[in-house]
Protein backbone atom coordinates (compact mmCIF):
# COMPACT_ATOMS: atom_id res chain seq x y z
CA UNK A 1 0.00 0.00 0.00
CA UNK A 2 1.37 3.50 -0.81
CA UNK A 3 2.69 5.66 2.03
CA UNK A 4 -0.01 7.69 3.77
CA UNK A 5 -0.30 11.38 2.94
CA UNK A 6 -0.26 13.38 6.18
CA UNK A 7 -2.70 16.20 6.83
CA UNK A 8 -1.60 18.89 9.28
CA UNK A 9 -3.89 21.32 11.09
CA UNK A 10 -3.36 25.03 11.74
CA UNK A 11 -1.00 24.25 14.65
CA UNK A 12 1.10 21.78 12.63
CA UNK A 13 -0.38 18.71 14.37
CA UNK A 14 -1.44 15.75 12.25
CA UNK A 15 -5.19 15.34 11.72
CA UNK A 16 -6.08 11.66 12.11
CA UNK A 17 -9.69 12.00 13.26
CA UNK A 18 -12.54 14.45 12.77
CA UNK A 19 -15.30 15.17 15.26
CA UNK A 20 -15.32 15.32 19.08
CA UNK A 21 -16.98 13.91 22.16
CA UNK A 22 -18.95 16.77 23.72
CA UNK A 23 -22.51 17.56 24.83
CA UNK A 24 -23.12 13.85 25.42
CA UNK A 25 -22.64 13.08 21.71
CA UNK A 26 -19.58 11.22 20.43
CA UNK A 27 -19.05 12.10 16.74
CA UNK A 28 -15.34 11.28 16.39
CA UNK A 29 -14.40 9.10 13.40
CA UNK A 30 -11.04 8.29 11.77
CA UNK A 31 -10.26 10.63 8.86
CA UNK A 32 -9.22 7.69 6.66
CA UNK A 33 -12.66 6.09 7.09
CA UNK A 34 -14.32 9.26 5.79
CA UNK A 35 -11.81 9.68 2.96
CA UNK A 36 -12.55 6.13 1.88
CA UNK A 37 -16.09 7.29 1.04
CA UNK A 38 -15.31 10.28 -1.18
CA UNK A 39 -11.72 9.83 -2.39
CA UNK A 40 -12.49 6.57 -4.12
CA UNK A 41 -13.24 5.71 -7.73
CA UNK A 42 -16.67 4.60 -8.88
CA UNK A 43 -14.99 1.52 -10.27
CA UNK A 44 -11.91 -0.47 -9.33
CA UNK A 45 -11.44 -2.66 -12.36
CA UNK A 46 -11.19 -2.03 -16.07
CA UNK A 47 -12.49 -4.83 -18.29
CA UNK A 48 -9.02 -6.15 -19.18
CA UNK A 49 -7.93 -6.26 -15.51
CA UNK A 50 -11.20 -7.90 -14.50
CA UNK A 51 -10.36 -10.87 -16.76
CA UNK A 52 -6.91 -11.36 -15.24
CA UNK A 53 -7.91 -10.55 -11.66
CA UNK A 54 -5.43 -7.66 -11.36
CA UNK A 55 -6.35 -4.46 -9.54
CA UNK A 56 -6.49 -1.15 -11.34
CA UNK A 57 -3.82 1.48 -10.62
CA UNK A 58 -6.57 3.89 -9.57
CA UNK A 59 -7.11 1.78 -6.46
CA UNK A 60 -3.48 2.25 -5.39
CA UNK A 61 -3.64 5.99 -6.06
CA UNK A 62 -6.66 6.35 -3.82
CA UNK A 63 -5.10 4.10 -1.16
CA UNK A 64 -2.47 6.79 -0.57
CA UNK A 65 -5.22 9.03 0.80
CA UNK A 66 -7.63 6.54 2.33
CA UNK A 67 -5.20 3.89 3.61
CA UNK A 68 -7.95 1.34 3.05
CA UNK A 69 -7.82 -1.86 1.07
CA UNK A 70 -10.25 -2.43 -1.79
CA UNK A 71 -12.56 -4.48 0.42
CA UNK A 72 -15.09 -1.60 0.70
CA UNK A 73 -14.67 -0.38 -2.88
CA UNK A 74 -17.19 -0.79 -5.65
CA UNK A 75 -16.56 -3.83 -7.85
CA UNK A 76 -18.02 -2.14 -10.92
CA UNK A 77 -16.15 -2.70 -14.19
CA UNK A 78 -15.20 0.05 -16.64
CA UNK A 79 -14.99 -0.74 -20.39
CA UNK A 80 -12.63 1.88 -21.87
CA UNK A 81 -13.16 0.75 -25.47
CA UNK A 82 -16.89 1.62 -25.35
CA UNK A 83 -16.64 4.17 -22.49
CA UNK A 84 -19.30 2.25 -20.56
CA UNK A 85 -19.51 0.99 -16.99
CA UNK A 86 -21.01 -2.20 -15.59
CA UNK A 87 -22.36 -1.38 -12.13
CA UNK A 88 -22.78 -4.00 -9.44
CA UNK A 89 -24.45 -4.14 -6.04
CA UNK A 90 -21.66 -6.44 -4.83
CA UNK A 91 -19.79 -4.14 -2.49
CA UNK A 92 -19.38 -4.34 1.26
CA UNK A 93 -20.54 -1.40 3.39
CA UNK A 94 -17.91 0.38 5.47
CA UNK A 95 -17.98 -0.59 9.17
CA UNK A 96 -20.33 1.54 11.31
CA UNK A 97 -20.44 1.78 15.11
CA UNK A 98 -22.77 -0.67 16.79
CA UNK A 99 -24.84 1.47 19.14
CA UNK A 100 -27.30 0.37 21.80
CA UNK A 101 -30.89 1.21 20.78
CA UNK A 102 -31.03 3.87 23.51
CA UNK A 103 -27.98 5.65 22.01
CA UNK A 104 -29.00 5.29 18.35
CA UNK A 105 -30.83 8.36 17.07
CA UNK A 106 -33.31 8.53 14.17
CA UNK A 107 -32.02 11.46 12.12
CA UNK A 108 -33.70 13.12 9.13
CA UNK A 109 -31.44 15.08 6.75
CA UNK A 110 -33.25 17.17 4.12
CA UNK A 111 -31.02 17.99 1.15
CA UNK A 112 -28.90 15.03 2.25
CA UNK A 113 -27.75 14.19 -1.29
CA UNK A 114 -26.15 17.62 -1.75
CA UNK A 115 -22.57 18.70 -1.13
CA UNK A 116 -22.83 19.51 2.61
CA UNK A 117 -25.64 17.03 3.29
CA UNK A 118 -23.78 14.01 1.92
CA UNK A 119 -20.75 14.65 4.16
CA UNK A 120 -23.04 15.04 7.17
CA UNK A 121 -24.78 11.77 6.23
CA UNK A 122 -21.42 9.96 5.95
CA UNK A 123 -20.46 11.09 9.45
CA UNK A 124 -23.83 10.18 11.01
CA UNK A 125 -23.83 6.77 9.32
CA UNK A 126 -20.29 5.89 10.44
CA UNK A 127 -21.37 6.85 13.97
CA UNK A 128 -24.08 4.16 13.83
CA UNK A 129 -27.25 6.27 13.73
CA UNK A 130 -30.34 5.65 11.59
CA UNK A 131 -30.37 8.22 8.79
CA UNK A 132 -33.16 9.14 6.38
CA UNK A 133 -32.27 11.42 3.47
CA UNK A 134 -34.90 13.56 1.73
CA UNK A 135 -33.86 15.12 -1.57
CA UNK A 136 -35.55 16.10 -4.83
CA UNK A 137 -32.18 15.94 -6.69
CA UNK A 138 -32.49 19.42 -8.18
CA UNK A 139 -28.87 20.11 -7.24
CA UNK A 140 -28.11 16.96 -5.23
CA UNK A 141 -27.11 13.65 -6.75
CA UNK A 142 -27.75 10.02 -5.83
CA UNK A 143 -24.08 9.23 -6.41
CA UNK A 144 -23.06 11.23 -3.31
CA UNK A 145 -24.85 8.76 -1.00
CA UNK A 146 -25.12 5.70 -3.26
CA UNK A 147 -22.51 3.86 -1.17
CA UNK A 148 -25.07 3.67 1.67
CA UNK A 149 -28.10 2.56 -0.37
CA UNK A 150 -29.22 -0.85 0.94
CA UNK A 151 -27.64 -0.40 4.37
CA UNK A 152 -30.11 -1.32 7.16
CA UNK A 153 -29.54 2.06 8.90
CA UNK A 154 -30.07 4.14 5.75
CA UNK A 155 -33.06 5.28 3.71
CA UNK A 156 -33.08 7.57 0.66
CA UNK A 157 -36.40 9.21 -0.32
CA UNK A 158 -36.97 11.34 -3.42
CA UNK A 159 -39.18 14.09 -2.04
CA UNK A 160 -39.59 17.86 -2.37
CA UNK A 161 -39.79 19.55 1.03
CA UNK A 162 -42.40 22.05 -0.22
CA UNK A 163 -44.77 19.08 0.23
CA UNK A 164 -45.41 17.77 3.77
CA UNK A 165 -43.57 14.61 4.84
CA UNK A 166 -44.47 12.28 7.69
CA UNK A 167 -41.84 10.30 9.60
CA UNK A 168 -40.80 9.60 13.19
CA UNK A 169 -37.42 11.10 14.12
CA UNK A 170 -35.32 12.52 16.95
CA UNK A 171 -33.30 15.15 15.08
CA UNK A 172 -33.91 17.08 11.85
CA UNK A 173 -31.07 18.70 9.91
CA UNK A 174 -32.87 20.96 7.43
CA UNK A 175 -30.39 21.68 4.62
CA UNK A 176 -32.72 21.54 1.60
CA UNK A 177 -32.34 24.62 -0.62
CA UNK A 178 -30.20 25.39 -3.70
CA UNK A 179 -27.22 27.41 -2.46
CA UNK A 180 -25.21 28.60 -5.46
CA UNK A 181 -26.27 31.68 -7.50
CA UNK A 182 -26.85 29.88 -10.84
CA UNK A 183 -29.06 27.31 -9.12
CA UNK A 184 -31.07 29.55 -6.80
CA UNK A 185 -31.56 32.16 -9.55
CA UNK A 186 -32.70 29.52 -12.06
CA UNK A 187 -36.19 29.60 -10.55
CA UNK A 188 -36.31 32.42 -8.01
CA UNK A 189 -39.93 31.80 -7.00
CA UNK A 190 -39.23 28.12 -6.32
CA UNK A 191 -36.19 29.09 -4.21
CA UNK A 192 -38.33 31.35 -1.99
CA UNK A 193 -41.01 28.66 -1.84
CA UNK A 194 -38.43 26.05 -0.78
CA UNK A 195 -37.02 28.34 1.92
CA UNK A 196 -40.43 29.19 3.34
CA UNK A 197 -42.69 26.18 2.67
CA UNK A 198 -39.90 23.64 3.16
CA UNK A 199 -38.97 25.16 6.52
CA UNK A 200 -42.66 25.43 7.52
CA UNK A 201 -43.20 21.72 6.77
CA UNK A 202 -40.07 20.56 8.59
CA UNK A 203 -40.83 22.74 11.63
CA UNK A 204 -44.34 21.28 11.66
CA UNK A 205 -42.78 17.80 11.66
CA UNK A 206 -40.43 18.78 14.51
CA UNK A 207 -43.40 20.12 16.49
CA UNK A 208 -45.37 16.89 16.07
CA UNK A 209 -42.48 14.49 16.79
CA UNK A 210 -40.78 16.72 19.42
CA UNK A 211 -37.57 16.38 17.39
CA UNK A 212 -34.73 18.89 17.72
CA UNK A 213 -34.59 21.03 14.56
CA UNK A 214 -31.48 22.59 13.00
CA UNK A 215 -31.71 24.85 9.95
CA UNK A 216 -28.67 25.71 7.88
CA UNK A 217 -28.97 29.42 7.24
CA UNK A 218 -26.26 31.38 5.48
CA UNK A 219 -23.87 34.31 5.68
CA UNK A 220 -26.03 35.77 2.88
CA UNK A 221 -28.46 36.96 5.58
CA UNK A 222 -25.88 39.71 6.20
CA UNK A 223 -26.03 40.79 2.51
CA UNK A 224 -23.21 43.15 1.52
CA UNK A 225 -22.16 43.91 5.10
CA UNK A 226 -21.19 47.30 6.48
CA UNK A 227 -19.74 45.65 9.61
CA UNK A 228 -16.57 43.57 9.41
CA UNK A 229 -16.24 40.79 10.57
CA UNK A 230 -19.94 39.93 10.92
CA UNK A 231 -21.22 38.96 14.41
CA UNK A 232 -24.54 37.17 14.84
CA UNK A 233 -26.27 40.27 16.24
CA UNK A 234 -25.59 42.27 13.04
CA UNK A 235 -28.93 42.66 11.22
CA UNK A 236 -27.48 42.80 7.73
CA UNK A 237 -27.51 45.02 4.64
CA UNK A 238 -29.59 43.19 2.04
CA UNK A 239 -31.16 44.31 -1.24
CA UNK A 240 -34.70 42.83 -0.92
CA UNK A 241 -35.49 43.07 -4.66
CA UNK A 242 -32.13 42.16 -6.31
CA UNK A 243 -31.31 38.94 -8.19
CA UNK A 244 -29.87 37.36 -5.01
CA UNK A 245 -32.86 38.32 -2.86
CA UNK A 246 -34.72 35.05 -3.49
CA UNK A 247 -32.00 33.26 -1.52
CA UNK A 248 -30.97 36.01 0.94
CA UNK A 249 -34.50 36.98 1.96
CA UNK A 250 -35.67 33.36 1.73
CA UNK A 251 -33.16 32.36 4.40
CA UNK A 252 -33.98 35.43 6.49
CA UNK A 253 -37.69 34.58 6.54
CA UNK A 254 -36.81 30.92 7.27
CA UNK A 255 -34.97 32.11 10.39
CA UNK A 256 -37.99 34.25 11.33
CA UNK A 257 -40.25 31.21 10.96
CA UNK A 258 -37.88 29.03 13.00
CA UNK A 259 -37.91 31.41 15.96
CA UNK A 260 -41.66 31.86 15.56
CA UNK A 261 -42.11 28.11 16.15
CA UNK A 262 -39.72 28.27 19.11
CA UNK A 263 -41.60 31.12 20.83
CA UNK A 264 -45.13 30.04 19.95
CA UNK A 265 -44.93 26.23 20.08
CA UNK A 266 -41.81 25.48 22.12
CA UNK A 267 -39.99 23.73 19.27
CA UNK A 268 -36.33 23.02 20.14
CA UNK A 269 -34.46 24.90 17.38
CA UNK A 270 -30.88 25.60 16.27
CA UNK A 271 -29.77 28.07 13.55
CA UNK A 272 -26.38 27.71 11.83
CA UNK A 273 -25.21 30.56 9.60
CA UNK A 274 -22.78 28.93 7.21
CA UNK A 275 -20.01 30.90 5.53
CA UNK A 276 -18.19 29.88 2.32
CA UNK A 277 -17.43 26.16 2.45
CA UNK A 278 -15.54 23.97 0.01
CA UNK A 279 -14.55 20.33 -0.32
CA UNK A 280 -15.02 17.14 -2.35
CA UNK A 281 -18.42 16.61 -4.02
CA UNK A 282 -18.90 20.31 -4.78
CA UNK A 283 -20.59 20.61 -8.15
CA UNK A 284 -17.72 21.76 -10.41
CA UNK A 285 -20.06 23.82 -12.57
CA UNK A 286 -22.14 25.59 -9.93
CA UNK A 287 -20.38 28.93 -10.34
CA UNK A 288 -18.63 28.92 -6.96
CA UNK A 289 -15.18 30.42 -6.80
CA UNK A 290 -13.30 27.40 -5.37
CA UNK A 291 -14.61 24.80 -7.81
CA UNK A 292 -14.31 27.24 -10.75
CA UNK A 293 -10.64 27.98 -10.04
CA UNK A 294 -9.61 24.35 -9.43
CA UNK A 295 -11.27 22.96 -12.57
CA UNK A 296 -9.87 25.79 -14.71
CA UNK A 297 -6.35 25.22 -13.31
CA UNK A 298 -6.51 21.43 -13.75
CA UNK A 299 -7.54 21.90 -17.38
CA UNK A 300 -4.79 24.48 -17.92
CA UNK A 301 -7.37 27.15 -18.79
CA UNK A 302 -7.26 30.81 -17.74
CA UNK A 303 -8.45 31.37 -14.15
CA UNK A 304 -11.17 34.01 -14.43
CA UNK A 305 -11.49 36.50 -11.56
CA UNK A 306 -14.43 38.93 -11.32
CA UNK A 307 -13.50 42.61 -10.95
CA UNK A 308 -10.00 43.50 -9.77
CA UNK A 309 -9.71 40.50 -7.41
CA UNK A 310 -9.57 42.74 -4.33
CA UNK A 311 -12.89 41.51 -2.90
CA UNK A 312 -12.34 39.17 0.09
CA UNK A 313 -13.76 35.82 1.13
CA UNK A 314 -13.07 33.36 3.95
CA UNK A 315 -13.18 29.64 3.18
CA UNK A 316 -13.78 26.71 5.54
CA UNK A 317 -13.27 23.04 4.78
CA UNK A 318 -16.26 20.71 4.80
CA UNK A 319 -15.09 18.60 7.78
CA UNK A 320 -14.90 21.70 9.98
CA UNK A 321 -18.45 22.64 8.97
CA UNK A 322 -19.83 19.15 9.75
CA UNK A 323 -18.12 19.32 13.17
CA UNK A 324 -19.80 22.69 13.76
CA UNK A 325 -23.27 21.49 12.69
CA UNK A 326 -23.14 18.41 14.92
CA UNK A 327 -21.79 20.47 17.84
CA UNK A 328 -24.62 23.00 17.47
CA UNK A 329 -27.31 20.34 17.14
CA UNK A 330 -26.24 18.62 20.36
CA UNK A 331 -25.42 21.75 22.40
CA UNK A 332 -27.87 23.91 24.34
CA UNK A 333 -27.16 27.02 22.19
CA UNK A 334 -30.43 28.26 20.66
CA UNK A 335 -29.21 31.61 19.27
CA UNK A 336 -27.93 31.83 15.65
CA UNK A 337 -24.28 30.72 15.35
CA UNK A 338 -21.80 31.66 12.62
CA UNK A 339 -19.86 28.64 11.34
CA UNK A 340 -16.97 29.71 9.15
CA UNK A 341 -13.23 30.24 8.92
CA UNK A 342 -11.79 33.63 9.86
CA UNK A 343 -8.79 33.29 7.49
CA UNK A 344 -9.52 35.95 4.88
CA UNK A 345 -8.17 35.98 1.31
CA UNK A 346 -8.54 38.40 -1.55
CA UNK A 347 -9.93 36.50 -4.55
CA UNK A 348 -6.77 37.36 -6.52
CA UNK A 349 -4.51 35.82 -3.86
CA UNK A 350 -6.79 32.80 -3.63
CA UNK A 351 -6.57 32.22 -7.40
CA UNK A 352 -2.75 32.26 -7.14
CA UNK A 353 -2.88 29.76 -4.24
CA UNK A 354 -5.12 27.38 -6.22
CA UNK A 355 -2.76 27.56 -9.21
CA UNK A 356 0.22 26.80 -6.96
CA UNK A 357 -1.45 23.78 -5.30
CA UNK A 358 -2.68 22.35 -8.62
CA UNK A 359 0.87 22.55 -10.01
CA UNK A 360 2.23 20.92 -6.80
CA UNK A 361 -0.22 18.00 -6.99
CA UNK A 362 0.42 17.45 -10.71
CA UNK A 363 4.20 17.49 -10.12
CA UNK A 364 3.91 15.02 -7.19
CA UNK A 365 1.83 12.70 -9.37
CA UNK A 366 4.49 12.75 -12.11
CA UNK A 367 2.51 14.66 -14.75
CA UNK A 368 4.73 15.59 -17.68
CA UNK A 369 2.55 18.11 -19.55
CA UNK A 370 1.73 20.61 -16.80
CA UNK A 371 0.11 23.79 -18.13
CA UNK A 372 0.32 26.77 -15.78
CA UNK A 373 -2.90 28.79 -15.95
CA UNK A 374 -2.94 32.55 -16.35
CA UNK A 375 -5.06 34.60 -13.93
CA UNK A 376 -7.37 36.92 -15.89
CA UNK A 377 -9.01 39.93 -14.20
CA UNK A 378 -11.67 42.52 -15.07
CA UNK A 379 -14.58 40.17 -15.71
CA UNK A 380 -17.77 42.09 -14.74
CA UNK A 381 -18.80 41.70 -11.09
CA UNK A 382 -22.12 39.90 -10.44
CA UNK A 383 -24.93 42.15 -9.17
CA UNK A 384 -25.00 42.64 -5.37
CA UNK A 385 -21.85 40.53 -4.94
CA UNK A 386 -20.53 41.37 -1.44
CA UNK A 387 -17.08 42.99 -1.24
CA UNK A 388 -16.14 41.57 2.15
CA UNK A 389 -17.25 38.43 3.98
CA UNK A 390 -15.69 37.09 7.17
CA UNK A 391 -17.39 35.57 10.22
CA UNK A 392 -17.00 36.58 13.83
CA UNK A 393 -16.93 33.07 15.35
CA UNK A 394 -16.62 34.11 19.00
CA UNK A 395 -20.01 32.57 19.85
CA UNK A 396 -19.11 29.21 18.27
CA UNK A 397 -15.80 29.20 20.15
CA UNK A 398 -17.41 30.02 23.51
CA UNK A 399 -20.69 28.06 23.28
CA UNK A 400 -19.67 25.07 21.16
CA UNK A 401 -15.91 24.92 21.85
CA UNK A 402 -15.62 24.82 18.06
CA UNK A 403 -13.04 26.40 15.81
CA UNK A 404 -11.76 25.42 12.35
CA UNK A 405 -8.82 22.98 12.28
CA UNK A 406 -8.15 22.68 8.55
CA UNK A 407 -5.90 25.16 6.78
CA UNK A 408 -7.14 26.39 3.41
CA UNK A 409 -4.02 24.90 1.82
CA UNK A 410 -4.63 21.36 3.17
CA UNK A 411 -8.30 21.42 2.25
CA UNK A 412 -7.55 22.68 -1.26
CA UNK A 413 -4.98 19.94 -1.83
CA UNK A 414 -7.52 17.25 -0.93
CA UNK A 415 -10.12 18.86 -3.18
CA UNK A 416 -7.68 19.14 -6.10
CA UNK A 417 -6.94 15.41 -5.77
CA UNK A 418 -10.67 14.67 -5.72
CA UNK A 419 -11.34 16.63 -8.94
CA UNK A 420 -8.20 15.22 -10.57
CA UNK A 421 -9.43 11.68 -9.86
CA UNK A 422 -12.85 12.57 -11.28
CA UNK A 423 -11.25 13.90 -14.47
CA UNK A 424 -9.14 10.73 -14.84
CA UNK A 425 -12.28 8.65 -14.31
CA UNK A 426 -14.07 10.55 -17.07
CA UNK A 427 -16.88 11.82 -14.81
CA UNK A 428 -15.82 15.48 -14.93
Amino acid sequence: MPAAIKTLDKNGSEITTVGFNRFGFDCEVPLDDLRGLYLRPHYVLTSDKAKTGETDGAEDTHAAFTQQSGIYQSKSIFHPDTSSISYTTLSRFPPVKLLAPSARKRILVTGGAGFVGSHLVDRLMLLGHEVTVLDNFFTGSKTTVSHWVGHPNFELVRHDVVEPFMIECDQIYHLACPASPPHYQFNAVKTIKTSFMGTLNMLGLAKRTKARFLITSTSEVYGDPEVHPQPEDYWGHVNPIGPRACYDEGKRVAETLTYGFQRQDGVDVRVARIFNTYGPRMNPYDGRVVSNFIVQALKGEDITVYGDGKQTRSFQYIHDLVDGLIALMNSEETRPVNIGNGDEFTIGDFAALVREIVNKVQTEDGASDIKTSKIVYDNPMPTDDPQMRRPDTTRAKNSLEWEPRWTVRMGLEEMVRYYKAKMAEGSL
